[in-house]
């Protein structure tokens, strides 16, 4: 599978994107190098491979959720920029 010109400004058009003609007959080239060596992998045998969700065998160390002392709040706050002493002041962010 290639990709073509028009599939490079397509996608570019929905980016939002604006590509000289260069840069779009590079990606072009670029896209469609990918998928051809992507669409190698069709020639593998996984008849007898397990599906995966990792390639290495990982399990999670879980650990107990206990609880432990807290930090005192003048500790927490010490080198906050702002602080009215009891909570960080943070810039507003919504409106």
């Amino acid at each position: 599978m290639s990709i073509t010109v028009e599939q490079v400004e397509h996608v570019a058009r929905l980016a939002k994107l604006q590509l000289s003609t260069e840069e779009k007959e590079a990606y072009t080239r670029q896209l469609s190098d990918i998928l051809a060596y992507v669409e190698k992998l069709d020639e593998l045998d996984t008849e007898n491979v397990e599906p995966l969700s990792h390639v290495m065998d990982v399990t999670n160390a879980f650990r107990k959720d206990a609880a432990g002392e807290s930090l005192a709040r003048e500790k927490a706050l010490e080198n906050a920029p702002k602080s009215d002493g009891e909570f960080f002041i943070v810039p507003k962010v919504i409106k």
